[in-house]
This record gives structure tokens, sequence and C-alpha cells, in this order.
């Protein structure tokens, strides 16, 4: 069983950055691939990023290919999502989660996700 609970949401104008991070409970937390998703409202959710069990293998939505970057502290059970060059579009709640993954094909898909957080909103004003 892993808990998630993200924090660092907020409203941020345009070109602006922020700093999402998820703390999971558990003693194997090394053991999970962690993925960042996102909804806004009237939409579905949808894959933003991933990284593997090490941290030595990212996925990204194109979307955010270039201005996001994902990483983790497996000493801290911590996941990040650093967001720079926001724009409106990024307005969304995010969430983090938690699977037990083998192949990457599964990492953009939010049923192969066992754990969910609770999410924090993201507001980019323009």
């Amino acid at each position: 069983q892993v808990q998630l609970v993200e924090s660092g949401g907020g409203l941020v104008q345009a070109g602006g950055s922020l700093r999402l991070s998820c703390a999971a409970s558990g003693r194997t937390f090394s053991s999970y691939a962690m993925g960042w998703f996102r909804q806004a409202p009237g939409k579905e959710r949808e894959f933003v990023a991933a990284i593997n069990w090490s941290g030595g293998n990212t996925y990204y939505a194109d979307s955010v290919k270039g201005r996001f970057t994902i990483s983790r502290d497996n000493a801290q059970n911590t996941v990040y999502l650093q967001m720079n060059s926001l724009k409106p579009e990024d307005t969304a709640v995010y969430y983090c989660a938690a699977a037990l993954l083998r192949t990457s094909y599964y990492y953009t898909l939010s049923g192969a996700y066992a754990y969910w957080g609770q999410g924090t909103q993201v507001t980019v004003s323009s």
C-alpha cells in the first residue's frame, strides 16, 4: 500500500515556474514507477510525465517536453515535477501516481497506476 500526498500547486503568471512535490509513504517507494497526470475542467485526465524506479528513465507528453522535468529522491520518498515556462493551457489539477511497472509501454497509461494522490491545483493566468 502506498499513500501519496501532492503539494506545491498554486497560481502563477504565464511564463512562470512551479515545483510540485509528491511525498509517498511506505518502505518500498523505490520499487515503484511514478507518474504525473493532470485533469482540466471538462477534460479527461491526461499523462504529463513519468519516471522509472531508479530515476534513470523519464517520459514526457509532447505538450510539456522541454518545459517540465520529473525527478525523484528515493531516500526522501518523494517525486518532483519542475514546471517552467508555464502556459494557461497547463491549468489543471495535477495528480501523482505510483505503479509497479516492468515495461515502459504502460508508463503513459493512467489505468496502469494503482495508487493516486488527492491532486493539487495549478492555475496559470495569462
